[in-house]
């Protein structure tokens, strides 16, 4: 089959990486790139020795995947609860990058089925970065004073492969599974006391349009706060000599499980105690 163009010149202006032991081939990872360009399931990636070399082949597949999805824009957080790190093998969360592609439908969207190889639909929460300052930030004050909007947020990501077949080396390689996502309508942010103790006591619920309930979980459920996460990312990305940036949008993880997305099914995430009214977004799946 020939490659599709803007992947096959992507791959050949792709910078020189460091060698590691087994970082993915750049032809394994433009197959990768290929299938989920065409939402076809994949396989995983062979001979991933560490995480690092699962970074190594994320690099590799963003650069790839810009010219289909478009310029980063922020950064996603996964492995945000004991459970999904029990679940990959991996003590800590991981980063993935988030694109212009992920932040273009509303609430009240609509999306195809086949929106992804896999496709998955997860209850999940944005944070807008103020200033760079967040880079320093430690405390949940601190880091509101460098945040200026919580955004409720359903994210549509792509799994890519059997999740059974998933390993921590490649749910990074997969840029864990950053796709598609849909935005609610910004909270602007308050750094007090008060608007942080709401982000942890909320309570952030998915249903579907039959009024069953697929998730319910805690502010808490987020490394044990929603603002833990930015301080966590900050520490990751200065180990590459990244840093946050104004601007950025974070996604801070999943208060559900990435659920299979069913055809025909509208899904809504609820928000309560997080405002002094419920908020809501939500998804039509066609």
């Amino acid at each position: 089959m020939r490659k599709p163009l803007l992947l096959a010149c992507a791959l050949a202006a792709l910078p020189a990486f460091p060698a590691r032991a087994a970082c993915p081939a750049d032809e394994a990872v433009e197959r990768l790139a290929l299938g989920i360009v065409e939402n076809r399931p994949g396989e995983p990636l062979s001979g991933m020795a560490s995480l690092a070399d699962g970074q190594c082949a994320q690099d590799k597949l963003v650069a790839l995947l810009t010219r289909q999805l478009g310029r980063p824009v922020g950064y996603k957080v996964g492995l945000t609860n004991p459970a999904a790190q029990q679940r990959f093998g991996v003590p800590h969360p991981v980063t993935g990058t988030i694109y212009e592609a992920t932040l273009r439908l509303r609430d009240g969207e609509e999306v195809p089925a086949r929106f992804a190889a896999v496709p998955a639909v997860e209850a999940d929460l944005l944070l807008r970065v103020r200033d760079e300052g967040i880079n320093a930030a430690r405390t949940h004050e601190e880091v509101l004073r460098h945040v200026d909007q919580v955004i409720p947020f359903i994210e549509l990501p792509d799994l890519v492969m059997p999740p059974a077949r998933l390993d921590g080396p490649n749910l990074l390689a997969i840029n864990v599974g950053a796709r598609l996502g849909v935005s609610g309508a910004p909270i602007p942010v308050r750094a007090d006391a008060e608007f942080a103790a709401a982000l942890g006591t909320m309570t952030v619920t998915m249903t579907d349009d039959t009024g069953k309930e697929l998730a319910r979980a805690p502010g808490t459920a987020l490394l044990g706060h929603p603002l833990n996460v930015m301080p966590w990312l900050a520490q990751d990305l200065a180990k590459r000599g990244k840093k946050l940036q104004a601007g950025d949008i974070v996604s801070l993880g999943g208060f559900s499980p990435a659920l299979p997305a069913e055809a025909g099914r509208r899904y809504t995430v609820r928000y309560e105690g997080l405002a002094p009214q419920p908020v809501t977004v939500s998804v039509q799946v066609r």
